[in-house]
């Protein structure tokens, strides 16, 4: 007689797979033409790797990937640290002055990034010309609600008679806050990080329209090279980006199931 499974592993079995693995499909037909010899995408020349040589010999995609690297590092890091300082100042508010910033830092989020990015570039032109510092800000300025996003929940989670306690104790605010606040908030640090790592390599729209003559990241740099053209050297490195991206989001979900494990244990 066959067994039957208890209903949760059964309903767990196969969800996430049928859910996301339509999401990765298309995703297959750039990698196979990163090995083709031939630049043609119906006709098989051989087997190469030389488009993935070609990508790290182009000084144009060099030069896009230094500038895509530059940009979200500073900015992700310069957007953490204010964002976090912001979330601590709205969770200090009252009622109504904490909706209302709440309110302010969900625009940002709500607008279409092409509203957001023609209003930057109208702002910026007025003091600065555009480059390399008002893509940063840019990028800056629409990190930071996904940072307080990130952030708030974790202090609102806490209570504030410990930090008071701590206070009354004789220990001094920034020992106070490290101590006290810190562990409980750097896991939505850490998320609000990564959140504006992923936006600020993903972003194209704002991008463009902040950027001066001269500035290219990845994205506006494939953008006017497939004006010319679909060239092998894209679909590689289309291929690198895609297979960092996996490799990121599967170290990150091996950290949290290793964390939840030693949690239930």
């Amino acid at each position: 007689m066959k067994e039957e499974m208890p209903y949760g592993k059964k309903r767990n079995r196969t969800p996430v797979f049928d859910h996301y693995f339509p999401l990765f499909v298309p995703s297959d037909r750039g990698p196979d033409r990163t090995f083709n010899d031939s630049k043609s995408r119906v006709q098989w020349g051989g087997f190469t790797l030389r488009w993935y040589q070609e990508v790290f010999k182009s000084r144009t995609i060099m030069n896009a990937f230094y500038t895509t690297i530059t940009i979200t590092l500073v900015a992700s890091i310069v957007a953490t640290l204010l964002g976090t300082l912001a979330a601590i100042g709205i969770h200090s508010m009252k009622r109504r002055q904490k909706a209302l910033m709440l309110g302010a830092t969900n625009i940002p989020l709500l607008n279409a990034d092409i509203v957001t990015g023609i209003s930057l570039m109208l702002l910026l032109i007025k003091f600065t010309r555009l480059g390399m510092n008002t893509v940063l800000i840019a990028h800056i300025t629409f990190n930071i609600p996904y940072v307080i996003l990130n952030v708030l929940p974790k202090l609102n989670s806490l209570s504030p008679n410990t930090y008071e306690a701590a206070l009354d104790l004789g220990a001094s605010r920034p020992y106070a806050f490290w101590k006290i606040i810190w562990p409980d908030i750097k896991g939505g640090v850490f998320s609000g990080f990564l959140m504006s790592v992923t936006m600020s390599l993903d972003d194209f729209s704002i991008t463009y329209f902040t950027k001066g003559p001269g500035v290219n990241t990845l994205s506006t740099m494939i953008y006017t090279e497939l004006k010319k053209g679909i060239k092998p050297e894209m679909y590689a490195l289309s291929t690198i980006l895609f297979l960092i991206a996996l490799l990121l989001l599967l170290l990150m979900n091996y950290r949290s199931s290793k964390k939840s494990t030693a949690l239930t244990t």
